[in-house]
């Protein structure tokens, strides 16, 4: 009977501080809004960004976060497929690889929404169906910037990565 108190005590004062940290995690952090902001081409900052995000929906949690990212200019270039770039001069990367689509799938699973600024789409030519990786007519915002006060304005927390 001693042996057993003892292991309980023993157990209880090893996981009782993990309990208290998990618990103050959830505590520490309420619902957040948040707009992420990418209007650059390179793969490597671009992979960053999407690791960033991640990195915050682990630390607050999928259901208490509104996740928007928002892309224009050559921002466009995270969802832009890679057989697409040679016909799109208007663009030195398309980074839409098997590797990004993955990240890209997950961060979508866990609610992110992927907005795409409808004047980088006119503008450079970009054909939404055949160009863009999983972008639907309801991922297109009238214009990247618009869009990213629209989103302050409406309380959410501006983060350029």
């Amino acid at each position: 009977m001693i042996i057993h108190r003892s292991k309980f005590l023993y157990t209880l004062l090893i996981t009782l501080p993990l309990l208290v940290s998990g618990a103050a995690s959830a505590e520490r952090y309420s619902k957040q809004k948040v707009v992420y902001h990418i209007n650059y081409d390179n793969p490597k900052q671009q992979a960053g960004a999407l690791r960033n995000i991640q990195n915050h929906i682990n630390a607050v949690g999928a259901e208490n976060m509104d996740i928007k990212v928002v892309l224009h200019g050559n921002g466009l270039a995270l969802l832009l497929n890679p057989e697409s770039l040679p016909r799109l001069n208007k663009f030195k990367h398309a980074n839409a690889d098997d590797n990004m689509a993955a990240r890209i799938d997950g961060l979508k699973n866990q609610g992110v929404a992927f907005n795409v600024c409808a004047n980088t789409v006119k503008g450079r030519g970009v054909n939404m169906e055949d160009d863009l990786y999983d972008v639907e007519q309801a991922d297109i915002v009238p214009s990247g910037v618009a869009e990213l006060t629209h989103l302050q304005a409406q309380g959410y927390t501006y983060i350029k990565p």
